[in-house]
């Protein structure tokens, strides 16, 4: 059974095909079903750097990488970009991006700089000693 609507999609046998939209690849099927980067449960914050690893020039091991990995260490190898970066270039689901980062990091592919944590404010206590001590002079 076949029903053009005025979207471009249709039903055939059960599923919906979209033909403006071309083929549509699962992010599970990216990830092979992992919803969690590497074995060592790396967490990459948005704003993690990441860049291709010097030593990473083995083009042999880089055509076994997926589609998707290859085209992450293109995007650092063009220049350092956060995580959140690399998922809007590559138009990917940055879940997604977290899973191919952790593979290409336990391959050996890409370094990550963990971003600088932000400075911690003075204790409150501190604060109030020094606006007391320059109201007296």
């Amino acid at each position: 059974m076949k029903d053009a609507g005025d979207g471009g999609q249709e039903y055939e046998e059960g599923r919906w095909y979209d033909a403006e939209a071309g083929p549509l690849v699962r992010p599970y099927a990216m990830t092979g079903g992992r919803t969690k980067p590497g074995p060592s449960d790396v967490r990459f914050d948005l704003i993690a750097l990441v860049d291709a690893a010097a030593d990473a020039a083995d083009r042999a091991a880089e055509s076994l990488l997926g589609p998707e990995h290859r085209a992450l260490l293109e995007l650092c190898r063009a220049e350092t970009q956060s995580v959140a970066e690399l998922a809007a270039d590559a138009d990917l689901p940055v879940g997604v991006v977290r899973v191919l980062l952790g593979d290409l990091l336990e391959a050996g592919h890409v370094t990550v700089s963990r971003p600088v944590p932000p400075a911690q404010l003075p204790d409150e206590r501190i604060l109030r000693e020094v606006i007391d001590g320059l109201r007296a002079l």
